[in-house]
């Protein structure tokens, strides 16, 4: 049994943890061993990490410790604990992408974003869990099984950086690294309480071995707002192995401004997704937030339809896992997820007039977007549909929401997935309230207007200091 100030170790945000360890009143030894300890006590509830480098971790730490010590200590991250999900490479280490197929996987190098959060002083102790090729936003997968929300295990802690927002919210770690190609880091920051940011393509690197078009972001996910602006802060540049990576750098603040006058549009459901009563509320509540900031929030309804704009994901997201993993079904057909497979299969009989037609409905959505938007300085928007989704749910599974039976239910309660398609949009999922129901929490994008980095961190703290602190609250386990 942990102590409450073990416990409160594990819950320390990077941002408190770096001016502690400045102030030598804590060592990064000590926060690491509480989090070594709490994920021996609550991972086999939860199944959030796949591999630990504990040894290695804690000759880091003391390391660090000597530095902050003697006052040596320059790097942003000196001695802060980074999850790194098992889908982002590490030169030198097991990366199995939540796939049987990838077992023995081992990299040559590591991705731009990860070298670079390590470069910063981060320590690594362990790897996060993820659903197969991270097609899903449930985290379950053939090699590791299924991952639990550290809030009701029963339920699913989103995905496909499931065991990320697992681990944070349980005080395994103090920061964690999440890649969204469909909602894969707003999804668990919302499921789990917690905050997380899908910055505009090219802000952050991808890696070579999957650049996955332009539906894929690397970013981070924390327990506060300035956390995840540390970490972006050191994510974020021109990289010379991505030639789509921008060449100017957004340095974020670590404090927000007055949103006074600032002009919201609020869409519940961006003109056609199902949003539960529980949602719903917490919703509507975040914006009397905003308008008691200051703020004007007008609901606006967005024209985009469901058909096409699942339709033109879909068809991107099946492309890519073919072109990709195609070649795995010959040998590995019967050790992949069922869905994984079905998903190739589709991919596999697209025509290039259907793909080429999904820029065209970007387009058209990007238009009727800045047309709704005409006026407003940020939209907002629920994360997820509804929380109820249980821990082992099979993505074809029906799903109903208020009782109404909800098409593609993959991808039905996910309002995540048109900022993949519009890119280009910077996107932050804050805590929004909890489902009483289920007691998961629920999350709110802002999003703001293309490559406007600053207008949303900015909304984000004002929102989260207007907010009892997240970082305070934490799951029974």
């Amino acid at each position: 049994m942990m102590s409450k100030s073990e416990l409160d170790l594990c819950y320390l945000t990077a941002t408190e943890a770096v001016a502690q360890f400045k102030a030598k009143t804590l060592s990064p030894v000590d926060v690491l061993r509480a989090q070594i300890a709490r994920i021996e006590a609550v991972n086999s509830k939860l199944n959030a990490i796949t591999y630990t480098h504990f040894d290695r971790a804690l000759k880091e730490a003391q390391v660090a410790e000597g530095l902050y010590m003697r006052g040596v200590a320059t790097r942003p991250l000196e001695g802060v604990t980074c999850a790194i999900k098992d889908g982002n490479p590490i030169k030198g280490e097991i990366m199995t992408v939540g796939s049987k197929a990838f077992a023995d996987f081992i990299p040559d190098e590591s991705a731009p974003t990860v070298e670079r959060l390590i470069d910063a002083g981060a320590i690594v102790h362990c790897r996060t869990t993820m659903s197969e090729f991270g097609h899903s936003a449930i985290t379950k997968s053939p090699l590791w099984g299924v991952t639990r929300n550290a809030w009701n295990p029963e339920y699913s802690s989103g995905g496909s950086s499931g065991g990320a927002g697992s681990a944070l919210a349980a005080g395994m770690t103090t920061l964690a690294d999440g890649t969204d190609g469909g909602g894969s880091i707003r999804v668990p920051a919302a499921l789990g309480g917690l905050f997380g940011y899908k910055p505009p393509f090219g802000r952050n690197p991808v890696d070579t071995l999957s650049p996955g078009e332009t539906l894929m972001h690397y970013g981070p996910l924390a327990r506060s707002v300035a956390d995840c602006a540390l970490m972006q802060n050191v994510m974020s540049g021109q990289h010379p192995k991505d030639l789509y990576s921008l060449p100017d750098q957004v340095v974020l603040p670590t404090f927000g401004e007055s949103l006074r006058g600032r002009r919201i549009a609020l869409s519940m459901n961006l003109g056609f997704y199902e949003v539960s009563k529980e949602v719903r509320e917490n919703t509507l509540a975040a914006a009397e937030v905003f308008r008691g900031l200051g703020c004007i929030v007008e609901e606006i309804q967005l024209p985009w339809e469901r058909a096409s704009v699942e339709d033109a994901w879909l068809i991107k997201w099946q492309a890519l896992l073919w072109a990709q993993c195609g070649d795995l079904l010959p040998e590995f057909r019967n050790d992949l997820d069922p869905f994984v497979v079905e998903l190739m299969e589709q991919g596999s009989h697209l025509d290039l007039r259907r793909f080429y037609r999904t820029n065209q409905t970007k387009h058209e959505m990007h238009q009727a977007l800045v047309a709704a938007m005409s006026g407003y300085d940020l939209l907002i928007a629920p994360t997820t549909a509804t929380t109820q989704i249980p821990a082992d749910r099979h993505d074809a599974d029906p799903l109903l929401i208020n009782g109404k039976a909800i098409d593609r239910p993959y991808v039905g309660w996910l309002l995540t997935t048109p900022f993949n398609l519009l890119s280009q949009y910077p996107v932050f999922s804050v805590p929004s309230g909890v489902d009483q129901t289920t007691s998961i929490p629920t999350g709110l994008q802002i999003i703001g207007p293309a490559y406007d980095d600053l207008a949303v961190f900015s909304a984000a703290y004002t929102f989260e200091a207007a907010t009892q602190p997240w970082s305070f609250r934490r799951p029974l386990l």
